[in-house]
């Protein structure tokens, strides 16, 4: 389905369903631009932990992803040791998975090695100038060669989990692109 009407009569895109934490996000947050090197640095993370996951799932438990990972500020979590690898390895309430937990923990490291402001320039100089809204849910690209690109460069410069599609889930997250379909009353806004 490519659009579907929610409980207040609005069109949404279709992935949306019936859950209204997924209509809260797609409606305040999927698409917009995001700004901001610990924001940046947080969607980067938690679409890392997304992979091979769905996204809800990760939603339901970003608040307490962003509890013990410190708000996902990266001075915080780069200075994380095995002994909180170990308290995050037996916490229930997020994604258990040791690569993805000291890939973050690297991540961040890089990401205190930047300037302030250099990874929200670097990520949104990947953005495309144009991008053509999708009809349909199928003409929805799952890479690009934007998100080829800043894959490429973030893996080049040591970050990790950062393969292409999660970056084009990123890209559309922040609003880098938006996939909103025609139709769906958050396109173009």
């Amino acid at each position: 389905m490519e659009l579907r009407v929610g409980p207040d009569g609005l069109l949404r895109c279709g992935w949306v369903g019936d859950d209204a934490e997924y209509r809260r996000y797609h409606d305040e947050e999927w698409g917009r631009p995001l700004h901001g090197d610990r924001a940046l640095f947080e969607k980067m993370s938690l679409e890392g932990f997304q992979a091979g996951l769905s996204w809800i799932t990760i939603l339901r438990k970003r608040p307490r992803f962003r509890e013990v990972f410190a708000e996902f500020d990266p001075v915080t979590v780069a200075a994380f040791d095995e002994a909180d690898v170990d308290r995050l390895m037996a916490d229930a309430g997020i994604i258990r998975n040791r690569a993805k937990i000291l890939a973050t923990i690297g991540n961040a490291r890089l990401v205190t090695e930047m300037a302030p402001g250099e990874l929200d320039a670097f990520m949104w100089s990947f953005a495309p100038a144009s991008h053509r809204r999708p009809e349909t849910f199928a003409e929805v690209p799952a890479t690009t060669a934007e998100s080829d690109a800043m894959s490429k460069a973030l893996r080049g410069r040591g970050f990790r989990f950062v393969g292409s599609t999660t970056m084009y889930a990123l890209m559309q997250s922040t609003g880098m692109v938006d996939d909103h379909v025609n139709g769906c009353h958050r396109a173009g806004g």
